[in-house]
């Protein structure tokens, strides 16, 4: 097996296998491909199938010298690791070079975080006057009412949803399903986008039709202009944040584990396949902690 025969099949087991996102997929393939440079450039282009722990320790080495995060080497670590377990599957190679390897400690990073009211302030900056008003409130209000990852909201078709039963179904990461409750608000909304502006579209292209966000051309919207419409309400807001689609998902948790909702329930919503990074969203500030520990803690119970 060569190089390019080698990526050729590692990107097929990604997809078929494994069902990672297209994104994931792109991803590891860059991470083989910077691989394959180094070993052109530092290992006279030695065969993937004869690499030893001691070369991937050199990898790491070559690393280095770029000006890369931790978080960047650690996730192009994990691209390598992939490639080297999927050889083993195949049995390609009867050991795995890269099982002791270790990459950079990472700190567990506490996305940022909006308050209710901030949300609020957001959403009422939007222009409703503006032809695609009624959408772009609608987007904010259904990231922020189901916690969706910005892939999942522009991935959203009217055949998964089911206002009557006040549900929409997600496609999330290795196309997995999840069932999400959807707020009487972020409904009233889609109908105001349905009814205002997606209804009077003469143009839809036909492969987009189930699509429920669309674009002035009639096609699905982009991750890019989801961010945009977010960086502009949040602008207009006058909040001074850096605020993404994923700040609203983080926000969605936190504010529902403020409520009292179970952790869970919350991995659930989220699909999340482990509970650890759920705990991630669930940074609470302090006063809330407080409250929560004076109101439940015998301590606090008995002196009152």
């Amino acid at each position: 097996m060569d190089w390019h025969s080698g990526l050729k099949g590692f990107k097929a087991f990604l997809q078929l296998e494994k069902s990672l996102s297209e994104n994931t997929v792109m991803a590891y393939e860059h991470d083989i491909v910077n691989l394959h440079q180094f070993v052109i450039e530092n290992l006279s282009g030695k065969s993937p199938l004869l690499l030893t722990y001691s070369d991937l320790e050199e990898y790491l080495v070559w690393l280095a010298q770029f000006d890369l995060s931790d978080y960047s080497k650690a996730r192009m670590l994990s691209g390598v690791k992939a490639f080297f377990k999927y050889m083993l599957i195949e049995d390609l190679i009867t050991d795995d070079p890269s099982e002791l390897l270790e990459g950079p400690k990472l700190r567990r990073k506490i996305p940022d975080v909006l308050s209710y009211e901030e949300v609020e302030k957001m959403l009422d900056a939007i222009d409703l006057s503006h032809p695609q008003g009624h959408r772009n409130r609608s987007i904010i209000e259904t990231i922020y009412a189901c916690g969706l990852r910005v892939s999942e909201m522009v991935n959203l078709k009217l055949s998964n949803y089911y206002p009557e039963m006040g549900i929409i179904k997600i496609i999330g990461k290795g196309n997995k399903e999840r069932i999400i409750p959807i707020g009487e608000v972020a409904i009233k909304y889609l109908n105001f986008y349905f009814e205002g502006t997606r209804i009077h579209m003469t143009k839809i292209d036909k492969d987009h039709k189930n699509y429920i966000y669309l674009n002035r051309r009639g096609k699905k919207l982009s991750r890019v202009m989801v961010f945009n419409i977010i960086k502009k309400a949040v602008s207009d807001a006058g909040i001074n944040k850096n605020v993404s689609p994923h700040t609203l998902r983080h926000s969605f948790a936190t504010h529902l584990i403020e409520g009292g909702a179970d952790l869970k329930v919350v991995q659930d919503m989220l699909g999340h396949e482990s509970i650890t990074t759920t705990e991630i969203y669930t940074h609470l500030d302090t006063d809330f902690l407080r409250k929560t520990v004076m109101k439940y803690h015998p301590a606090y119970i008995r002196n009152s």
